[in-house]
């Protein structure tokens, strides 16, 4: 049986180094997901110096797990060629990655992919290798500078935003609370169940679409009724039945979709959602 090829750990103190910086990359991009940009700092914030340079502030990247940074308060002038009367060109400001293979050496720059000009401004070509899989290049789009003539009209941003681990558990926290207040809010539903169904009408302003037996099978309950539960519903389909359904009305067990006049006698899909509200009813004075 062929030995297995040793996972890379750790360098033990009697052994040649080999951790080297695609380990890291690798790590990185598991935890950070791939390419994107960093909420610390500025986030590598644009700002239009002119129509030949754009400052790119301080921030924290990831290039397929390659981590980089502008430190703070520093920042990259990124030079804009000049524009050309009557057309339009879009350059795109990239963070490059370059290396030179496994164990090699690594660069990061912030660089100007230049478009062509012409009537219509279209994105120049970027080369996106997968680092991970051996790829040698990757030129992350961090923002697109649209010229116009001229001048730089606009200049927007193309990266993804990463969030921090704080940032995360905030969301999660502030999600946890919402749901809260939803339970809270509609303690007194115990369960909810949408759906579609096609019924035969009759010429008449009604058509019976649930019986409670049927609405107990459908969510699970034994006491389903006019007391405890409420029933939505809407015409799914009005080319094939030209009437509107007002509402529901309970009758004899049964709930009916009520129509704004008579339908004609056939099939009529009804769009539903059930609410029961069950065992304990809450009582409004």
């Amino acid at each position: 049986m062929a030995g297995l090829k040793a996972l890379n750990i750790n360098t033990p103190p009697e052994a040649e180094p080999h951790i080297y910086a695609e380990d890291d990359a690798a790590i990185y991009k598991a935890i950070f997901g791939g390419d994107g940009v960093s909420t610390i700092g500025q986030a590598c914030k644009a700002t239009v110096l002119s129509n030949n340079k754009v400052r790119i502030a301080d921030g924290v990247l990831c290039v397929d797990g390659h981590m980089a940074r502008i430190p703070y308060g520093e920042y990259e002038d990124c030079e804009i060629m000049n524009g050309q009367s009557g057309k339009n060109r879009n350059d795109i400001i990239v963070a490059k990655f370059e290396t030179t293979g496994t164990g090699g050496i690594d660069t990061m720059t912030c660089e100007v992919i230049q478009g062509t000009a012409g009537e219509t401004a279209v994105d120049p070509e970027l080369t996106q290798d997968d680092i991970y899989a051996g790829g040698k290049v990757r030129e992350y789009p961090l923002y697109r500078v649209k010229i116009e003539g001229l001048s730089i009209t606009a200049v927007e941003q193309m990266f993804e935003i990463i969030p921090s681990n704080k940032d995360l558990s905030n969301k999660v926290a502030e999600l946890n609370k919402n749901i809260t207040s939803v339970k809270s809010v509609n303690k007194n539903i115990t369960k909810m169940i949408a759906g579609s169904k096609v019924v035969n009408a009759k010429a008449s302003t009604s058509v019976q679409v649930f019986t409670n037996s049927e609405i107990d099978k459908a969510l699970g309950v034994t006491n389903s009724s006019n007391e405890n539960t409420v029933v939505l519903m809407t015409n799914g389909d009005g080319l094939a039945q030209k009437v509107h359904v007002e509402g529901s009305t309970y009758l004899n067990s049964a709930w009916h979709a009520t129509f704004n006049q008579a339908a004609s006698a056939g099939s009529i899909r009804i769009n539903y959602v059930i609410f029961y509200f069950g065992y304990g009813v809450v009582t409004v004075e």
